[in-house]
């Protein structure tokens, strides 16, 4: 007998060190994950661009003058310093309006995609934890709403109802829920079996605590993962319905209206087009660059 174990504390002292606990796994994989880490330093700029865009605004977004209009960016023959991206047609700083135009991308694309959670969410997971009849009315909702044309139904509501960015955020939230709902209703299949949820069952846990304590904080990795892809969505419909002339009105810095205000300068001033155009190629990328980071970092075995 040999092989007897002299000390079982060596043994477990051992054991603890080769089985890290799931926070230090997903901090682990978050430091070597590019994506999230290029994603999420990006986003991050954007937001205090964002949030500190009076103080780095170097004029008025607002403020016209006809005198300065179209002056090229620095990197042209012409152009001025005091004006590093140009002017527009109307004399107004490209910098300044395109600094602000971060509020309006970000305040539509987290406004639309928090309603549109709530909305999603909600529906999922009563439909996955009660299943039957109810489950059942749960999806047929949901297919009536995949079954209308999101971007036409946007368009006629705007049209309707204007194009405010209150009325914006909210029809955009109400339009685009349904992928909540369903990746949490099948999160919510799955873990309505789990030990924990009948044991808080056997416990005589109401269902409001389990929703509230058990199923909820198990589908919030999903929850936001899909909240980046609608975050995304969302900031593109509102360029697109600016570009159109529904969505956010003049004079308003958007970058989607910045985009149509210079279409008609497009091969004379390609750079009116360029820069917004680019604000949101960037912004969307690193949206989504930091969803695939959440949902790789999160990952039950993780992926690299």
């Amino acid at each position: 007998m040999t092989d007897v174990i002299k000390d079982p504390a060596a043994v477990a002292g051992t054991a603890e060190i080769l089985w890290p606990s799931p926070g230090e796994v997903m901090r682990g994989r978050a430091r070597r994950h590019w994506g999230l880490i290029i994603g999420g330093s990006w986003l991050l700029v954007v937001v205090l661009v964002a949030i500190f865009a009076p103080l780095m605004a170097p004029h008025d977004p607002y403020d016209q003058d006809l005198t300065r209009r179209l002056i090229d960016p620095v990197w042209i023959a012409g152009g001025s310093w005091d004006y590093p991206l140009g002017t527009d047609a109307l004399g107004r700083d490209y910098l300044s309006r395109i600094i602000y135009g971060a509020r309006i991308s970000l305040m539509v694309g987290i406004g639309a995609s928090v309603i549109s959670g709530i909305i999603g969410v909600t529906l999922g997971i009563i439909g996955g934890y009660f299943g039957g009849r109810i489950d059942a009315f749960v999806m047929y909702v949901v297919n009536v709403k995949l079954a209308l044309p999101g971007i036409l139904l946007a368009l006629s509501l705007v049209a309707m109802f204007g194009g405010s960015l209150t009325v914006l955020i909210l029809i955009l939230g109400f339009l685009f829920w349904e992928r909540y709902a369903v990746v949490t209703r099948s999160v919510t299949q799955q873990v309505r079996t789990a030990d924990f949820v009948l044991a808080a069952k056997a416990c005589g846990a109401s269902n409001t605590r389990i929703i509230a304590t058990e199923i909820l904080p198990n589908v919030l990795n999903h929850v936001i993962v899909v909240a980046t892809l609608e975050m995304a969505i969302a900031i593109l419909v509102e360029a697109a319905l600016s570009f159109l002339g529904l969505g956010t009105q003049p004079p308003t810095p958007s970058w989607g209206l910045m985009v149509a205000e210079g279409r008609n300068f497009m091969f004379f001033k390609p750079y009116l087009i360029e820069l917004p155009g680019a604000a949101i190629f960037l912004l969307v990328i690193a949206i989504n660059m930091m969803g695939d980071g959440v949902r790789d970092v999160t990952a039950p075995s993780g992926r690299n």
